[in-house]
């Protein structure tokens, strides 16, 4: 099986596991995320496993990947049921999980069964769009409603969003009241980080908080996001200190992608997350 570039460590001696959820069933806009992690593991060879950002190797980690899942397309709840259960497979083996999407409704699969070990969990989300609705045209599992199925498993006060520049009133609205909403950027990111300390911490990414222009493969690209080096930082703020248990990134669609651009950027952030997580 192809593997990540210098994440090939055996699943016994791994401190971070990655899979694979080519998942994409409910995307509003434009499907083609299943095909992200096979795209960036094909494409991981063309990036050094060093780091000079962190001065740093994959080389160095124990890192395993467990390749893709195969999920049912026609049925949401299984393949949600399906990613919960892998995830509290590594969870239950003393190990991290690093899910690669896929559409950020698989986030809802792993954030269940991370909060069944760690019922005080709290999130970190980074994202252009709220993720916020009820439902999406009367469906409540869509990847525009993840963080407010989240937000019925949590509650008020554990839900942290930054990049927010997307969503209906209605969302921005609810998340006032309910979240801790970020609009547009980072700001209030290291206040959040010393507040969350200590606390078990559940990081997910949506890529397309970077900017079109940056990162056009996408469903939904949303003008308006951070570039690629602020991204970076504020991975490495939340990444080096907090007591990640679990975490993905999603939303990166290759389809959409013809230069190659955003495969690179997402494996570059993946790099750059799994060593800070280790550094």
């Amino acid at each position: 099986m192809q593997t990540f570039l210098g994440c090939d460590k055996p699943y016994e001696k791994a401190d971070t596991v990655i899979f694979g959820a080519p998942f994409d069933s409910t995307t509003s806009y434009r499907p083609g995320t299943r095909f992200a992690s096979r795209t960036m593991r094909a494409e991981s060879y063309a990036l050094e496993t060093y780091s000079p950002y962190l001065d740093a190797d994959l080389e160095d980690i124990a890192v395993h990947d467990a390749g893709d899942l195969e999920l049912c397309f026609g049925d949401t709840p299984a393949a949600l049921e399906a990613i919960g259960e892998k995830t509290g497979k590594i969870l239950s083996d003393g190990k991290r999980p690093m899910m690669i999407g896929g559409e950020h409704l698989v986030t809802l699969g792993a954030v269940r069964a991370a909060v069944k070990r760690y019922p005080d969990l709290h999130i970190v989300h980074f994202d252009a769009h709220a993720d916020l609705r009820n439902d999406y045209l009367g469906a409540a599992l869509s990847h525009a409603t993840v963080m407010r199925r989240v937000w019925d498993i949590l509650g008020d006060g554990r839900i942290s969003q930054f990049g927010i520049r997307s969503g209906l009133k209605e969302e921005f609205e609810w998340g006032k009241a309910h979240t801790s909403l970020h609009r547009f950027d980072f700001d209030g990111l290291e206040e959040t980080v010393e507040a969350l300390r200590g606390r078990p911490v559940y990081f997910t990414l949506d890529l397309d908080v970077l900017d079109p222009s940056v990162f056009p493969g996408t469903g939904t690209p949303e003008p308006g996001g951070v570039g690629f080096m602020r991204l970076a930082e504020a991975v490495y703020t939340v990444c080096k200190p907090l007591h990640i248990v679990a975490c993905d990134i999603c939303e990166l669609s290759p389809v959409y992608d013809p230069g190659g651009i955003s495969t690179a950027a997402a494996l570059k952030i993946l790099r750059e997350m799994l060593l800070a997580l280790n550094h």
